[in-house]
């Protein structure tokens, strides 16, 4: 038996050396001039800029916000995409634009309109206050708008999934007297268990990195409302640019992460 050897082109071979330059220029270029800029000082300097009192609360609270948010994004995607691919109902296309709508909103016009709603002279504004809530320059500000941004991301992955494998395994459950949960337990979430992974990447990849939108509602406030990219912002704005670059490669280092623990739940089959 002879074994074929597969002769690559001279296309072939352009092509893909193209395609490994731009990614090397694209992605793995600017994330090592990060860390070669947040270390070029030491290895000391780059973990005491990393131990800042502002920028540790700045990282705690970045993970704490994508804690609060992807979940429930990962709730309100699985429920709205089951929702629109397993009824018909007037309406149902409209549910799918209002879903869409915060992907096609600049993130700073949403923040604008979530200070216009419930800033201290905005609409609900005085009414909250009356009852003793702010939310505007607040931690519960930055959850709301950052939920506001990332809502699509999950029901997009979804919705074309769920429509393309249809309802008959759901349809064979019911048949055989399993019960909503069982069903959506044993059948369901099988079938999309990847899609949701995705969903939950992509959502915590645009908590993590939001500026606009939580630039607008947060206020900016060192040690208290300042997320990890605001306080980028404002070290490279005092001429920290060392504590801005090492606070830069966190927020990479936190993307690694989370690529790896994806990566680890698609070798094990997410068993």
């Amino acid at each position: 038996m002879t074994t074929r050897v597969h002769t690559r082109s001279p296309a072939e071979i352009i092509l893909i050396s193209l395609a490994v330059v731009l990614s090397a220029l694209i992605l793995v270029v600017p994330v090592a001039l990060i860390f070669a800029y947040a270390l070029r000082e030491g290895i000391g300097v780059y973990f005491a800029n990393i131990i800042e009192r502002t920028t540790l609360h700045a990282i705690g609270l970045t993970v704490l916000t994508a804690v609060i948010v992807v979940p429930i994004n990962i709730v309100i995607g699985i429920c709205v995409a089951w929702l629109v691919t397993r009824f018909r109902f007037r309406g149902r296309q409209l549910i799918i634009t209002i879903v869409e709508l915060p992907a096609s909103v600049s993130p700073i016009v949403a923040g604008v309109v979530y200070l216009f709603l419930y800033g201290g002279q905005g609409l609900l504004g005085p009414v909250l206050q009356g009852m003793g809530i702010q939310l505007m320059f607040t931690v519960a500000a930055i959850v709301l708008v950052s939920l506001f941004v990332t809502a699509p991301f999950v029901a997009r992955e979804l919705i074309p999934l769920m429509q393309q494998q249809g309802t008959e395994d759901e349809e064979a459950a019911l048949s055989l007297g399993a019960n909503g949960w069982q069903m959506f337990r044993f059948v369901t979430l099988p079938n999309i268990r990847w899609a949701i992974l995705y969903g939950a990447v992509l959502t915590n990849a645009r908590v993590m990195g939001e500026f606009g939108a939580v630039s607008v509602v947060s206020g900016s406030i060192r040690g208290q409302t300042n997320t990890l990219p605001l306080q980028i912002s404002q070290l490279f704005n005092d001429f920290n640019v060392t504590g801005a670059f090492a606070a830069s490669s966190t927020l990479a280092l936190i993307a690694v992460v989370t690529l790896i623990l994806k990566s680890t739940l698609e070798s094990r089959g997410w068993q």
